[in-house]
């Protein structure tokens, strides 16, 4: 597979053309960043820890019958994918109160959420990624109400498989954000899981392994990054 040109360059991912039109190279960079780009730092081995436990949670969603986009680990970095039409919506899933929700609605954090919540965010760094609802996104033409539906309940089937893997490798698991796209018609997870987009902590001391670290400046980001991995099984 042939790496051509560089065709987006977001935070800390970049997505390249290849000489196949129905597949990109997703190349995981070392670059790493909060609060919508204005802390910006470099971390060594981030692109390559992030990519391997990417392909890792893919693969094994992958086994639990949830499509996926990831196909293939090219090399420590860099990850074969489906080229996909993106739905601009983020959804989030949220099992115990942290971050943004306890801002918006005055809660401390650390409860535990039954049920789940599960919000949708408009994908816009320059509108601060607003919270949508249903309607949003149908009147705006950004998905269908079917397009609604299998997201949500793919969102809530990822949760199950992923609090168990996560539960027994002796972590919580907190909150995440998941992105969706359609290839061939169908709609399948896209974009990235590794602990820039979740929140993890550790069942027994609650110390957080996520990127709360950096954004809170707590320092040890790949370290707990690479702590998570190992408990969970994943080569590095």
């Amino acid at each position: 597979m042939e790496k051509k040109r560089e065709l987006y360059r977001g935070k800390a991912k970049s997505v390249y053309e290849t000489d196949d039109p129905n597949h990109y190279i997703m190349l995981f960079r070392d670059d790493t960043s909060a609060f919508n780009g204005k802390k910006i730092e470099q971390l060594d081995r981030k692109g390559r820890t992030n990519n391997h436990f990417n392909f890792f949670i893919m693969k094994k969603l992958e086994e639990a019958g949830i499509p996926v986009h990831v196909e293939e680990l090219l090399s420590d970095t860099e990850c074969l994918v489906k080229k996909l039409e993106m739905v601009p919506v983020e959804c989030v899933v949220r099992n115990v109160s942290a971050g943004s929700i306890c801002k918006r609605y005055g809660v401390k954090e650390g409860l535990d959420l039954n049920p789940p919540t599960f919000e949708f965010f408009l994908k816009s760094d320059a509108l601060d990624d607003p919270m949508v609802n249903d309607s949003h996104i149908v009147s705006f033409g950004w998905g269908t109400q079917e397009d609604i539906d299998t997201m949500r309940n793919l969102s809530y089937k990822i949760n199950e498989v992923l609090k168990d893997l996560f539960d027994k490798a002796g972590l919580i698991l907190v909150d995440y954000k998941l992105e969706f796209g359609k290839y061939n018609g169908q709609l399948i997870l896209g974009d990235e899981f590794s602990p820039d987009g979740c929140r993890l902590w550790d069942k027994e001391t609650r110390k957080k392994l996520d990127k709360d670290r950096f954004r809170q400046g707590l320092g040890g980001v790949i370290e707990a990054y690479e702590e998570v991995a190992r408990r969970i099984g994943c080569p590095l």
